[in-house]
């Protein structure tokens, strides 16, 4: 299967827009001083497309398992080398959901997405490392947090399974 984009780039300003083979425009421009900053950098792009890849994946896989979230949003943040090119060096990924969602079927899902299915993130990995959270809020109030995944150049490690009286800690 082949995609094709197509980017105009502005030389005065450095902004590029592209247009997807679906006919959709992704619009990029870099920070001062080299653009005015009036879309997201490339970079920020490629951690949106991250979240758009794993989000689909997740809300897809939990559909089929009958767990609906009332909220759903992922967050994904990006550590970079201080020196051109400035790659990614490190990934979270953190999916954030509330409702009554059972915890094994969200840990269930971000492993699917993370290991097999999402195609960003199979090729980032190929180069960073990206751990795969999620904090789940249920309807009585309690919330967890467990480290699924982390997924890099050195392979794929997924966590056990959340119990109640042991969680794996974010590390500062």
């Amino acid at each position: 299967m082949s995609i094709r984009i197509v980017a105009t780039v502005d030389p005065q300003r450095s902004v590029v827009r592209a247009l997807t083979d679906s006919n959709h425009p992704v619009a990029m421009d870099a920070a001062a001083p080299d653009g005015d900053g009036s879309a997201a950098e490339p970079k920020e792009a490629l951690l949106a497309a991250l979240a758009g890849c794993t989000g689909m994946d997740v809300a897809s896989i939990l559909r089929k398992k009958r767990q609906v979230p009332k909220t759903y949003e992922i967050a994904v943040s990006g550590e970079s080398e201080a020196e051109h090119p400035r790659v990614f060096t490190a990934i979270t990924v953190e999916h954030r959901v509330s409702g009554s969602v059972k915890a094994e079927a969200l840990r269930r899902s971000i492993e699917l997405s993370a290991t097999k299915y999402c195609p960003v993130n199979a090729m980032l990995s190929a180069s960073v490392t990206i751990e795969h959270w999620y904090r789940l809020q249920v309807d009585d109030g309690s919330a967890t947090e467990f480290l699924v995944a982390v997924t890099g150049p050195r392979g794929s490690r997924v966590m056990e399974s959340p119990r109640p009286d042991h969680e794996t800690e974010r590390s500062s």
